[in-house]
C-alpha cells in the first residue's frame, strides 16, 4: 500500500519566498525511500491558526495517511507547531517523538528543547520534524521504519503486532 503524504513546511521566512524550502526537499526524498507519494506540499508561517487549518485540510479533507511538518519545533517565541498540532489531534503518540528526541541527543544536546509531538487525526498521523534539513534527516530517519506499520494500525489493522510463538515467526 503506498502511503499518501504531506509535508507542511512552517517558516515565516520561507512562506514570504526569503528561505529556499530545502527540509520540505529532504522529507519528500526520504519519504521515495518507503513506497510513499507526497499529495500535498505547502510552505505557511508560524501562525497556529494557519498551521491548524492546513493540519485539518491535509487530515479531513485531503485525507492523506501521513502529515510530517518542518519547522517550528523549538522554544523561540515564533515556534508554535506543536502547539497547533496538539489542538487538531485527536490522540499523541508520544513513542515517535521521544524516539526522535532520544537518536538527535546522542547528536547533539540541542535535542533536548525540542518540543516536537506525533498523533492521529480521524485515520492521519501528523509528525512534527525540526527546520532543518540535517535535524529532518536524523529525526525522520527514526520513525520511517515504522509508518507502514502505524499507518495500518490506524486504518483498523487487526492482525497481531507480534507473533504468538515468542518472537521467532515460526508455527509452534
Amino acid at each position: 500500500m503506498a502511503i499518501r503524504a504531506g509535508v507542511i513546511t512552517v517558516s515565516d521566512k520561507g512562506s514570504r519566498g526569503e528561505r529556499e524550502d530545502v527540509s520540505g526537499r529532504e522529507i519528500i526524498a526520504m519519504l521515495k525511500d518507503i513506497d510513499a507519494v507526497v499529495d500535498a506540499a505547502a510552505i505557511i508561517p508560524d501562525e497556529p491558526d494557519r498551521i491548524k487549518e492546513t493540519l485539518i485540510a491535509y487530515a479531513d479533507g485531503k485525507k492523506l495517511d501521513l502529515i510530517l511538518t518542518t519547522g517550528g519545533t523549538g522554544v523561540s517565541p515564533r515556534d508554535l507547531t506543536p502547539d497547533a498540532t496538539l489542538a487538531v489531534i485527536d490522540k499523541e503518540v508520544p513513542g515517535m517523538a521521544e524516539a526522535m528526541r532520544r537518536q538527535s541527543a546522542a547528536i547533539t544536546p540541542h535535542a533536548m528543547i525540542s518540543r516536537a509531538v506525533a498523533g492521529i487525526r480521524g485515520q492521519s498521523l501528523i509528525i512534527n520534524l525540526p527546520g532543518s534539513p540535517k535535524g529532518v534527516r536524523e529525526n525522520l530517519s527514526v520513525v520511517l521504519p515504522a509508518l507502514q506499520h502505524a499507518i495500518e494500525k490506524i486504518k483498523g489493522d487487526d492482525r497481531d503486532c507480534a507473533p504468538q510463538d515468542g518472537g521467532t515467526g515460526l508455527a509452534l
